[in-house]
């Protein structure tokens, strides 16, 4: 493969999805300010947090695909943070209850020799279940969701929160839209089945 892949990330998560792809790539943790510009709409500030930590390989590597993503959940038009606790945790999912919060996933491939981008935000409906106060208080305890955008890990636990999801790609609640991925990829020169060897 002539360009090697940058995972900027260092979620768990996040590189397991890629794994998927069955294609080495190394990973770094960008270190950028996530913090929004004043009257920033969501969609503006993913797609730029993407393109930041992509571009945070700069210096770190000579060449390659940097991967970058972001994600913030909304509800009532609010952009919703980690919770960073139980008692937070709790005011969100019990504000979800019964309703739909919308996540948008900035993704970013970043072309380090070129110094080319190309970004896309992908939009994702989770509609939650009517949950009690003991249903929720339980589900904190046992996952314990604090770092996660919406209190919620979808790929553990968090599932059964859900009366119905969605979306094109399931992979972008998780943190990375493997098919506007793949597509990406592809825009660049790499057809990540070609590439199986």
């Amino acid at each position: 493969m002539k360009h090697p892949l940058i995972l900027a990330s260092s979620s768990p998560f996040r590189q397991s999805l890629l794994q998927k792809f069955n294609l080495p790539f190394d990973t770094f943790s960008p270190d950028v300010d996530e913090t929004p510009h004043v009257n920033e709409t969501p969609i503006a500030l993913v797609s730029r947090l993407s393109e930041l930590k992509a571009r945070a390989a700069t210096g770190l590597f000579k060449a390659g695909l940097v991967i970058g993503s972001d994600q913030v959940a909304i509800f009532d038009q609010q952009i919703l943070g980690k919770p960073h606790n139980k008692e937070n945790a709790i005011k969100q999912l019990s504000l979800f209850s019964g309703n739909t919060v919308t996540f948008l996933t900035g993704l970013c491939v970043y072309d380090i020799l070129s110094n080319t981008t190309k970004t896309r935000v992908e939009p994702f409906d989770v509609t939650f279940k009517s949950l009690s106060h003991e249903q929720i208080s339980a589900y904190c305890d046992a996952e314990q969701p604090y770092n996660c955008a919406g209190s919620f890990k979808s790929e553990g636990l968090g599932i059964c929160l859900f009366e119905k999801l969605n979306g094109d790609d399931p992979n972008s609640l998780i943190g990375l839209p493997l098919i506007k991925l793949s597509q990406l990829l592809t825009e660049f020169g790499v057809d990540v089945l070609s590439n199986q060897a």
